[in-house]
C-alpha cells in the first residue's frame, strides 16, 4: 500500500490506497491540512484522547479502493464513546454496543430484503466489497461530540466526494439526512445515483428513512450496470 506523507495527529505515517493516494495527495500539503495536523497534535499533546486511534482514521479509504467503490454512504462524525469509532460511518467494533442509528439501518435492511438482524456493528464487510463508509469529519474528542468540526475535515472529504464523482461513474449514493445531503450537493446526477431520505437516527427514522429502499434500489442500479451487487449481510460475530 502507498504511503502519504501527512501525519494528523500522529507520528505514525499515514497509509492511503495507490488510488485515492494519487487524487489526494495535493491535499496533505494544503494550509488547511497542515493547520489540521497541528490541531490535532496539540490536542493530544495536551492530553486529549482522540477516536478512532490514529491508523485508523483513515480506514475507510483502506477497506474501499478508489476503482472499487461502488456505494458511498455519508455520515457525520465518529462515535465519540471508548471503542467504538474505527474509521468506518455508522460501524463500531465488535463487542461494542449497536448503536441506535445502526439499529434502525439494520431493521430497514431486514425489512427491504428479509435478511437477519446481524449481532454485531462492525460493517467492514460492507467496505471490502466496495460502500465507502465516508465520515465528512474525520477525529473526535473523546466524550465531547462534533468536537472536531470546522477544523479541516470537511474540505477534505469535499475532495473525496468530488474525487469519486469524477473518477467514478454509476456509483450509488446514499445521502441520509439534511447534512449529507448538502454536502452531497456537487453529485453529478447524471453520472450517478443519488438516494435521499431522512438520517437513520431514531428522532428521524420514522419521518422516511424506514420504508426508503435504498439498500434494494442500490442493488438494482448496480446490477442492470452489470456490477455486483452487495451482499448486505454481515458475517457472524467472530
Amino acid at each position: 500500500m502507498a504511503q502519504a506523507e501527512a501525519r494528523p495527529g500522529d507520528a505514525r505515517p499515514i497509509r492511503l490506497e495507490p488510488g485515492w493516494l494519487a487524487q489526494l495527495a495535493p491535499e496533505f500539503e494544503k494550509n488547511y491540512m497542515r493547520e489540521l495536523r497541528d490541531f490535532l497534535r496539540e490536542e493530544k499533546r495536551r492530553g486529549k484522547r482522540i477516536f478512532p486511534p490514529g491508523d485508523e482514521i483513515f480506514n475507510a479509504f483502506a477497506h474501499t479502493p478508489l476503482e472499487r467503490v461502488k456505494v458511498v454512504i455519508l455520515g457525520q462524525d465518529p462515535y465519540h464513546r471508548e471503542g467504538q469509532a474505527h474509521g468506518l460511518c455508522f460501524s463500531v467494533r465488535y463487542g461494542t454496543a449497536i448503536p441506535p442509528s445502526l439499529q434502525n439501518i439494520y431493521r430497514e435492511i431486514h425489512d427491504e430484503l428479509g435478511l437477519p438482524v446481524p449481532d454485531h456493528g462492525d460493517l467492514s464487510a460492507w467496505a471490502d466489497q466496495g460502500v465507502l463508509l465516508l465520515n465528512s469529519v474525520l477525529t473526535v474528542e473523546c466524550a465531547r461530540a462534533a468536537s472536531h468540526q470546522g477544523k479541516g475535515w470537511e474540505r477534505f472529504t469535499d475532495q473525496v466526494i468530488e474525487v469519486v464523482n469524477r473518477e467514478r461513474e454509476g456509483v450509488v449514493f446514499m445521502l441520509w439526512g439534511s447534512y449529507a445531503q448538502r454536502k452531497g450537493a456537487i453529485i453529478d446526477r447524471e453520472r450517478h445515483l443519488v438516494l435521499q431520505a431522512p438520517h437513520p437516527s431514531p428522532l428521524s427514522a420514522h419521518r422516511g428513512f424506514f420504508g426508503c429502499g435504498h439498500f434494494r434500489a442500490a442493488n438494482e442500479y448496480l446490477a442492470a450496470r452489470g456490477e455486483e451487487p452487495i451482499d448486505w449481510r454481515l458475517p457472524p460475530r467472530p
